[in-house]
């Protein structure tokens, strides 16, 4: 068997993205409906089928992995799940993605079991325009959690935005001021049209990371640079400052043709595109074969074919996949 995954169109996936829990203590208008019916328990998977997951993904070549929700700081246990995942041989970068609010508890534990990098989500800087974006969030609950994070040791945290037109695309300065003295970077990223939200319409509210950059641009030059992760991130610096500022533009800047990720919903679906319901059950193989990784790693080889060669977003408010994104893993 190959020990790396090559997709038909010779795109190595190098990258998984691993949903921990479908649950999340934020109800945010661009993610979720307000009102959510959650995965049963038996329909999840659990801690030690997580831990193979991450286990069989790094033995067939994968260096990133990163842990999303929901959020992954309500899932039970998440600093033990760290700690196996932390242990891997051959992972060279291991992240996740939070809303911030639990990083109080466990930020320090995180860190200890190996976990490197953070993203935060953090849409507004106004308390309240906060709460109403997330519609349960408190943001100086998430402030305080991202400095417990950095007092931790996380050598590099990273502010997610997504900007909504006429919701908060007047924060975008504040935002880039904030992470400049917090000492952060940030990405604005473009919404995913992922599940049919009543909050909005997304074609009314779409935008562009064009539109964000000609903001930031009004007030601090941006030079573009070729620095990359192994995520979609476009990065600029700024003359007088360390922070970074992406972009992540699944619309106006298709990133398909370099994609190196895939990702794992909580139930174990194995998904190849994020803009794509082509899936593999991966948890019926974990069940059928209780331990047995390389099951569970030709079950992944096989997947590559599936793999498309784009997705094919649009901003007409037009939804091509019925999932809301805490279903798909961040």
């Amino acid at each position: 068997m190959t020990d790396e995954l090559i997709d038909d169109f010779g795109r190595r996936v190098s990258y998984v993205r691993i949903s921990v829990t479908d649950r999340c203590d934020f109800r945010c208008v661009y993610c979720m409906s307000e009102e959510m019916t959650f995965l049963p328990r038996e329909q999840v998977l659990t801690l030690e089928e997580l831990s193979l997951v991450a286990r069989a993904f790094t033995e067939l070549g994968v260096e990133k992995i990163r842990l999303t929700g929901g959020e992954p700081l309500v899932r039970r246990d998440i600093d033990r799940l760290v700690a196996d995942i932390g242990s891997l041989p051959g992972l060279k970068d291991f992240a996740m993605t939070t809303n911030g609010a639990g990083l109080g508890k466990y930020a320090s534990l995180l860190r200890e079991g190996g976990l490197q990098r953070l993203n935060i989500s953090i849409d507004s800087l106004d308390p309240e325009r906060f709460r109403r974006l997330t519609r349960t969030g408190n943001l100086h609950k998430v402030i305080d959690g991202m400095r417990a994070a950095r007092e931790a040791g996380f050598e590099r945290i990273k502010l997610n935005a997504v900007i909504l037109k006429g919701r908060n695309d007047d924060e975008v300065i504040p935002l880039v001021d904030f992470a400049r003295r917090e000492g952060v970077d940030i990405s604005f990223i473009e919404e995913m049209p992922l599940g049919d939200v009543s909050d909005h319409s997304r074609a009314e509210t779409y935008c562009s990371s064009d539109e964000v950059q000609a903001l930031i641009e009004q007030q601090h030059e941006l030079i573009p640079t070729t620095e990359t992760t192994p995520g979609p991130s476009r990065y600029f610096r700024m003359p007088d400052s360390d922070t970074r500022i992406g972009f992540i533009s699944p619309h106006s800047h298709n990133f398909c043709s370099s994609c190196n990720r895939v990702r794992v919903t909580v139930e174990g679906r194995l998904l190849l595109c994020l803009g794509n319901e082509h899936s593999v059950d991966l948890r019926e193989v974990l069940r059928r074969h209780p331990g047995n990784i390389d099951e569970l790693k030709n079950a992944i080889v096989a997947a590559m074919p599936l793999k498309p060669e784009r997705h094919h977003f649009t901003t007409d408010g037009d939804v091509q996949v019925v999932r809301f994104m805490n279903m798909t893993g961040g």
